[in-house]
Parts: structure tokens; C-alpha cells; sequence
């Protein structure tokens, strides 16, 4: 029997992304994927132990498509779609709910899974709960087959092997601080002269217009193919991705470092000094490294680094949500 899913997306690009990933890895002979996107006003952010089991903080639009007959599952993406899996439940006791990351305490018992991150499990724990480590993605064979296809031409020419470097920045409007940028860039050099060939340049939004120009100034006589944000050009990520030998990261965004994983490539975090990271960006790195998934840029050990295996979070999820 063909079970009903809604996904309550919002406007997390992170969280949205995580959630297709597992939507993707569900059985479509099994499941009937229903998106909803949820709206929301002012009130969504109140702490979600004032929203409660309610639709408090969730426009008028929105509601009218919160409306029985509820599905056989919801999946909950965020913080502020955790109230919502919570009132469909309270309508609709069969209905199994299912959380993507922590979404605080209020109602957490309530779920009948709660996908947590190993590195935030310094937050409240239920028997519901499930460790993962990193975050689900949509970096699949597939999909690195399909990038590759349409960007290897582009990076046909340049001297191989190609090392893509991913540059995030700020966290929290803590920026990215530039003794770090330059360090980045000393590390990244020091591994082309290693192994050779080119690098694969693209920054982010959080990355911030003086960083950019440093990696620019920095970086200039590698041979390269750079992506700055902001360029008008269409975005390589994918193509970086799928095109690489090597990844270089910085340990900034958990989910890019995820997708990072997901390639099965060798991949050099980059975690600067003490004034950047957050302690919990530090216990995901170092989940990363002790499953020997990644490696820090200026370790030892780095030369003919290589990863013991594959983080497909998302297809974990999914055999998780068809086990209930």
C-alpha cells in the first residue's frame, strides 16, 4: 500500500535541501511525496514552547493547505516546522511525524523520529532520537554523473588534477576572519605544489568582499577556474563537485561539507585558528575525520590521503522513515 508523505519546506534553503535528499532516497513504489510550502508571519519566530501543537506563525495561506484528510507521515525540516508536525499530530494520531535536526525541546518527545547530527548531541536526548553524522544531501551517483556530462568540457583545458576549493565564511555574523582567509590560501598553495595541477575556485555569499579579494590577489597565478559570488554566471558548484580529484573545504557549512562526502573524493578541511568556529563546527570536523571522510589541510599525514567511505545520510533517513 502507497503511503502519503508531506514535506513542510519553508524558506531554509539548507534545510529544504536536506529534505529533498531524503525524499529522494524514499521508495516511490512506496511513498506519494506531497511538498507544502509553508508561509509565515511575525509570530513563527517566538521560541516553539509558545507555539506550541499550533499554527501560530503560519499565514492564512498556508493553513488552507494544512487541512485533513492528514497523511500517513509528515517530515519536519526545521525549528519552525516542528509546531506543525506537532497539530497535525494532535488531529491525527496515526500520522507519524518525523524531525530533520533538533528543533529544541518543546514537543521533542512527541515525534516518532528525530534525526539528529552526532555534533549536536550535547542538546537535549529522547529514545526517539537518531545520530547521524553530518546532514542528508543530494549528492548521489546520479547526480555527480550528470554534472560531470555538462561541465568537463568546460574544464577540459586546464592542467590536471583539478582541486576544487570551497570557501564558506561568516558564521552567525561572526565574519570570516582575514588572518584565516590568508591562511587558507597558504595551505591551498602549499597542496598544489604537492600534486599540481588546477584549482577550482568558488566562494559564497558569507564568504564578504575583502576575503574575496584576498583569495582573488592570493591565488592568482594558479592555473584556476574561479566563481566568485555575485558572478552573473551560472553557478559550477555541481560541476566542481563532480568534476575534482581532490576537495578542499572549509569547515564552516556542515551541509557543503556533507555534499563534499558524498563524491567519495579526498576531501582537506581547512579550520583556521580559535576566533572563527564554534565548538560545535569543531565536533563535526573532527566526526568527519575520525570516520576518515576527511582530513585537516595541514596534517601530517595528508599526502596520498584517502577516504574510507562514502556519507549518504539521506538514504539512512529514509530506510529509518520506512521502518517505522
Amino acid at each position: 500500500m502507497v503511503k502519503t508523505i508531506w514535506s513542510l519546506m519553508d524558506d531554509r534553503r539548507g534545510s529544504v535541501s536536506q529534505a529533498r535528499g531524503v525524499l529522494k532516497a524514499l521508495n516511490p513504489k512506496k511513498f506519494t511525496i506531497v511538498e507544502k510550502n509553508i508561509v509565515y508571519t511575525r509570530f513563527a519566530g517566538l521560541p516553539n514552547w509558545l507555539r506550541g501543537r499550533t499554527l501560530l506563525g503560519v499565514s492564512a495561506e498556508s493553513r488552507k493547505m494544512l487541512q485533513p484528510p492528514f497523511p500517513d507521515y509528515v517530515l519536519s525540516i526545521s525549528r519552525r516546522t516542528a509546531p506543525i508536525a506537532r497539530y497535525i499530530k494532535k488531529y491525527s494520531p496515526q500520522t507519524k511525524i518525523i524531525q530533520l535536526m533538533h528543533s529544541g525541546n518543546a514537543g521533542l518527545d512527541e515525534f516518532d523520529l528525530v534525526v539528529v547530527p552526532e555534533h549536536d548531541k550535547n542538546k537535549k536526548q529522547c529514545e526517539n532520537i537518531h545520530y547521524i553524522v553530518g546532514c542528508p544531501h543530494q549528492v548521489t551517483p546520479q547526480y555527480l554523473n550528470e554534472a560531470r556530462i555538462k561541465w568537463q568540457p568546460v574544464f577540459a583545458k586546464l592542467p590536471q588534477p583539478l582541486t576544487a576549493v570551497v570557501i564558506g565564511g561568516s558564521i552567525k555574523g561572526k565574519p570570516f576572519p582575514l588572518d584565516d582567509v590568508r591562511a587558507l590560501c597558504r595551505e591551498i598553495k602549499v597542496l598544489k605544489q604537492k600534486i599540481g595541477g588546477s584549482v577550482l575556485i568558488t566562494t559564497s555569499r558569507r564568504t564578504g568582499a575583502e576575503a574575496d579579494k584576498i583569495i582573488k590577489e592570493e591565488l592568482a597565478e594558479l592555473p584556476q577556474y574561479a566563481y566568485f559570488w555575485g558572478d552573473s554566471r551560472e553557478n559550477p558548484y555541481a560541476g566542481f563537485l563532480a568534476c575534482a580529484d581532490n576537495i578542499v573545504i572549509t569547515a564552516d557549512s556542515v551541509s557543503m561539507c556533507c555534499e563534499a562526502t558524498g563524491t567519495g573524493k579526498p576531501i582537506y578541511l581547512f579550520v583556521g585558528g580559535n576566533h572563527w568556529l564554534t565548538q560545535k563546527h569543531r565536533r563535526f570536523a573532527q566526526s568527519l575525520i575520525d570516520k576518515k571522510c576527511a582530513i585537516l589541510i595541514d596534517s601530517k599525514n595528508s599526502d596520498g590521503f584517502l577516504p574510507q567511505q562514502r556519507l549518504n545520510a539521506a538514504q539512512e533517513v529514509a530506510d529509518l522513515i520506512e521502518n517505522l
